[in-house]
């Protein structure tokens, strides 16, 4: 029981348990030894962040109308991001964790990586593993957010800390601007920054298990060689584009609601959006377009050759009458009669290159679109929102 145990946890790759922050937050108590602690730790980061603002703005009066002209309250960009983008960038990480438990080892399960290829499989994930487990790329996202918070040109952006200055509108912003500047707006940052890294490993993982000798079968009905599985990975990520795109249509209402900003013109920004999301968190699944190419051009030959051969000898025994050899090409089972052997040559040509269908692009563009048809919901009525959309989709 132990020994199966251990061959079974030698082919996982947890995507997040075992990083830097993920073994700081154990020592801090956030993270429990059986568990990720995603509740705890989404109250705990969310909080911190959010709620000294509101504290300092509630105590100088700048939280609701009244002194100031825009009060923290009509910031939408500040609490979405707080309270609603940094606790699912924390949640994320819980199906994140899961599919890759999941769907890493049916790569051994369903016989794509063959016996032979098993030990330098798991060597890759050992290897992908000490790189997620690395300290380097961590201080570089740490230097990342540093650098962003204490330039000047971040911190004086338009609009956003006008309820925090204390006096004319080129004052220095008080407790509550400063903490959002330098804590709230930091750890959503490196929330962020923290997926666009997991989003690399997940890439280099792919690369170099694409490099292994793989067992593709062009003929399997998934049409993509028999790894048509891998395209539910892509919905770990759904959370993080969720998340994201809270924080982007949420600016985007503010300034609509307050500075007359016409959400129709950011058609072009929307459709963005939407674009290099998907572009982002499918590029993990083109690094196997490699050696599905190789195999469907050398199944295109092999299988258009076996085809061409059954399909002579029908010719012969059928039309010219010629008696035939028995040949175990026409009594094969697992061939059956020409239509079945010219369905097995469709499935080959129908097999995609790239293992990209509904069940990876669905999750990424709903997760995009949701946040941006909520805020379009602002000067442009439900039915007729719907209606587009769904002659878009039609």
């Amino acid at each position: 029981m132990n020994s199966s145990q251990s061959a079974a946890d030698m082919l996982q790759f947890p995507l997040v348990r075992g990083d830097l922050p993920f073994r700081l937050q154990r020592r801090l108590g956030l993270i429990p030894a059986d568990g990720l602690g995603l509740v705890r730790r989404a109250v705990f980061w969310s909080m911190l962040g959010w709620l000294p603002i509101v504290l300092w703005a509630i105590y100088v009066n700048r939280a609701l109308p009244g002194i100031a002209a825009e009060p923290l309250l009509a910031h939408f960009g500040i609490h979405s991001r707080l309270l609603f983008a940094v606790p699912l960038l924390i949640v994320a990480e819980g199906p994140a964790n899961a599919l890759t438990a999941r769907l890493l080892p049916q790569l051994v399960q369903s016989g794509i990586v063959s016996p032979e290829a098993l030990a330098p499989f798991r060597s890759t994930l050992a290897a992908t593993a000490r790189l997620r487990d690395a300290t380097l790329p961590w201080l570089v996202i740490l230097g990342v957010v540093v650098a962003f918070a204490t330039t000047s040109e971040a911190i004086h952006h338009a609009h956003e800390i006008d309820w925090a200055r204390e006096g004319a509108a080129e004052a220095a912003p008080g407790f509550g601007g400063l903490w959002y500047l330098y804590v709230g707006r930091s750890i959503f940052l490196a929330l962020v920054l923290g997926w666009l890294w997991r989003v690399v490993l997940l890439v280099v993982l792919f690369r170099r298990i694409a490099r292994l000798p793989l067992s593709i079968v062009p003929t399997h009905p998934d049409r993509t060689g028999g790894i048509g599985f891998l395209e539910w990975m892509p919905a770990g990520f759904a959370l993080v584009v969720l998340a994201i795109g809270i924080v982007v249509a949420s600016r985007w209402a503010h300034d609509a609601v307050y500075h007359g900003l016409a959400l129709p013109s950011l058609h072009i920004q929307m459709i963005a959006f939407v674009v290099a999301s998907m572009v982002l968190f499918l590029l993990p699944l083109a690094a196997f377009s490699g050696p599905l190419k190789r195999a469907k051009r050398r199944a295109i030959l092999d299988y258009g050759a076996l085809v061409g051969r059954h399909g002579r000898l029908v010719h012969e025994r059928w039309i010219l009458g010629r008696p035939v050899a028995d040949d175990a090409v026409l009594n094969a089972p697992e061939l059956g009669p020409v239509a079945d052997t010219a369905a097995v040559f469709d499935a080959v040509k129908a097999m995609r290159t790239v293992p990209i269908g509904k069940a990876a692009v669905l999750p990424i563009a709903a997760a995009a679109i949701l946040p941006m048809l909520a805020v379009l919901a602002i000067q442009v009525p439900v039915k007729e929102l719907l209606l587009k959309l769904l002659t878009a989709l039609i």
